[in-house]
């Protein structure tokens, strides 16, 4: 009996994280949150790699109202609606600001079809959460998704558009002649480097100064 239970448990595991890639991540943070529970009413970062790499997140943050890192993998909005519970509710935080967009672009989904799982993310936080407050992170640019950058820019545009909190990452990356930044990134041409990164918190610094008291 212990031997089927232990098979059964087995395959339930390796169902989980074959159609989620990031549960190892996923349960990486709660494991942590079980050690040190971030208290509630803080910033919460939700989103992609370009989040989860964001080494320089603390140092880049000090000083500011308290926020936490919860960046998962190469995730997408449709990711973060899936881990909705885990990873946005049970913090209750007062402020989300999230950086997903990027990879859905890039693996086919429409610009309109994230902008309406934006309104679907929205739509849960004011329910499960309420009171907080949405920012959202427009895709910035990259040397490896030069393809993609129309999309990027109309899926920012939609999003702005509904009058939500909004940080600009796609403008500041390119130089006074119009053309994006070649030494921002590291060597697959997609993730910033420490240069890059210092953009990206900055845009995101100027915003927490100036809305979150």
């Amino acid at each position: 009996m212990n031997k089927i239970l232990l098979v059964l448990l087995l395959f339930v595991s390796t169902s989980v994280l074959a159609q989620n890639p990031f549960e190892k991540e996923i349960l990486a943070y709660e494991k942590q949150d079980s050690l040190s529970m971030p208290a509630k009413g803080q910033i919460l970062f939700i989103g992609s790699s370009s989040f989860r790499l964001w080494k320089s997140f603390e140092a880049d943050m000090k000083g500011l109202p308290a926020s936490f890192n919860r960046g998962f993998g190469g995730s997408t909005l449709a990711d973060a609606l899936y881990y909705f519970d885990r990873m946005v509710v049970k913090y209750q935080p007062k402020w989300v600001i999230m950086y997903e967009g990027d990879n859905d672009l890039a693996k086919g989904k429409l610009p309109q079809q994230i902008a309406a799982e934006y309104d679907e993310f929205k739509a849960r936080l004011k329910k499960q959460v309420p009171g907080a407050k949405l920012v959202f992170v427009a895709a910035r640019p990259s040397l490896a998704r030069v393809a993609i950058v129309d999309k990027q820019k109309e899926l920012n545009a939609l999003i702005k558009a509904k009058g939500d909190y909004f940080i600009d990452m796609h403008s500041p990356f390119y130089l006074a002649d119009g053309s994006l930044m070649m030494d921002i990134f590291v060597a697959d041409k997609l993730h910033l480097n420490e240069k890059g990164y210092a953009i990206f918190a900055k845009q995101i610094r100027q915003f927490v100064q100036s809305t979150i008291k």
